[in-house]
């Protein structure tokens, strides 16, 4: 089983959509478009869990394919520790003051 980075979503794309664009080449397991916490809208990316065959089909098939007018942007999700907000160090997302 992989789990799946798909980014560039258009804006309103569903979990449904999401599924049923990969289900062309396989069992989707699960399918989720991330969505803000305040607003409830989508972030423009989610993931797809499938089997690993079905996964890499996928991925040649469909990264950098035309979806709602934008370029997918599909390969195998990486695991971030939790809390991790990457190299943004404070939550503000600006370095050190000078």
């Amino acid at each position: 089983m992989k789990k799946l980075y798909v980014g560039n979503l258009p804006w309103r794309t569903n979990d449904a959509e999401l599924s049923e664009l990969f289900a062309k080449f396989g069992a989707v397991r699960s399918a989720t478009v991330i969505t803000d916490r305040e607003t409830g809208r989508s972030r423009g990316f989610g993931f797809v869990e499938m089997d690993d065959a079905a996964a890499e089909q996928a991925i040649k098939e469909l990264n950098g394919k035309d979806f709602g007018s934008r370029p997918l942007r599909v390969s195998e999700a990486t695991d971030r520790p939790r809390g991790d907000r990457g190299d943004r160090g404070d939550r503000g997302g600006r370095g050190p003051r000078r």
